[in-house]
């Protein structure tokens, strides 16, 4: 069999057969289908009305008087009586001998005492919709 430039075959016989190809070329396009999508966030903001109790320290101060010698190493030290700190005030008086004096005690007392505490504090809460614009046309081949 002969072909020739014009896509035949001839036989012996001199007999043409035509002869068909198919061909096929691939490619990328970009198609727009759509505008997109809008997000949209909101923010509210609400009052909240917290009650809490605090604790508060309380100081009660007081003077004692003690009046009383005492020798110079057995001067005391503060001390506490339950809640109470004893705070000893020391002076020295002259007299033939040295001799130290417990003028008055301080008695610091701590108590504890519930308070109510309330207080309106702004809050905020987001809230997010997404909504898609039109779709585009159909994707139609070319």
């Amino acid at each position: 069999m002969i072909g020739d430039t014009e896509g035949r075959v001839e036989n012996s016989a001199g007999m043409a057969v035509p002869v068909h190809q198919e061909e096929l070329h691939v490619g990328i396009r970009t198609v727009d289908t759509g505008r997109g999508v809008r997000v949209r966030k909101t923010v509210d903001e609400h009052e909240q009305r917290i009650e809490e109790t605090l604790m508060h320290d309380q100081v009660d101060v007081r003077h004692v008087p003690v009046d009383k010698i005492v020798a110079l190493s057995e001067a005391p030290a503060s001390r506490y009586e339950g809640d109470t700190l004893i705070v000893p005030i020391l002076e020295e008086i002259l007299v033939v001998e040295k001799r130290l004096r417990i003028k008055e005690e301080i008695h610091i007392t701590r108590s504890k005492r519930p308070q109510r505490f309330s207080e309106t504090v702004p809050l905020k809460s987001e809230t997010v919709c997404v909504e898609r614009f039109d779709e585009g046309p159909a994707v139609r081949g070319e």
